[in-house]
């Protein structure tokens, strides 16, 4: 019984290591491919790709391209853009100012609203300070939050 067991075993690890190198064989094809769509789409590889291990390029490559490049998204590519640019401000990170900088200009963005993109995100981080800080209740906040949209509505109607 026992050497029953352990060819069983061995024919379970087997067949493990040969899934694994299948396996590993389409995520290097996987990587090929997204490197080779996104050298037709960007003009190079550049190095950003380059760090992540061959497993998760593709992945992060088709979410750039079904969020990030999509034109047909809720969002346009500069108030996407603008959004990042606003994050990287925050987070903050050099990389992704001057990627989305850059890019929010090639959407078309103006230089007063790149800056207005970075005052906003300043004014929810200094709030986002001040109330986190001070413990304020989020509930009350809530309530007050709420009675100050229907007071704006009311006005408008």
């Amino acid at each position: 019984m026992l050497k029953l067991n352990r060819k069983i075993g061995l024919l379970a690890f087997a067949a493990g290591a040969l899934l694994a190198i299948s396996m590993a064989r389409a995520e290097d094809a996987s990587a090929t491919a997204a490197y080779k769509d996104i050298q037709a789409t960007l003009g190079s590889v550049p190095d950003m790709f380059k760090t992540l291990p061959d497993v998760a390029v593709a992945g992060a490559w088709a979410e750039i391209k079904a969020v990030q490049l999509n034109p047909k998204t809720a969002l346009d590519g500069k108030t996407k853009e603008l959004m990042g640019l606003a994050v990287a401000a925050q987070i903050p990170c050099q990389y992704c100012i001057y990627f989305h900088t850059e890019a929010a200009r090639l959407n078309g963005a103006s230089d007063e609203e790149i800056k207005e993109a970075i005052a906003m995100s300043a004014i929810v981080r200094h709030w986002s300070t001040m109330l986190n800080g001070s413990q304020v209740d989020l509930a009350t906040f809530k309530k007050q939050t709420d009675d100050v949209f229907a007071a704006v509505k009311a006005k408008s109607q």
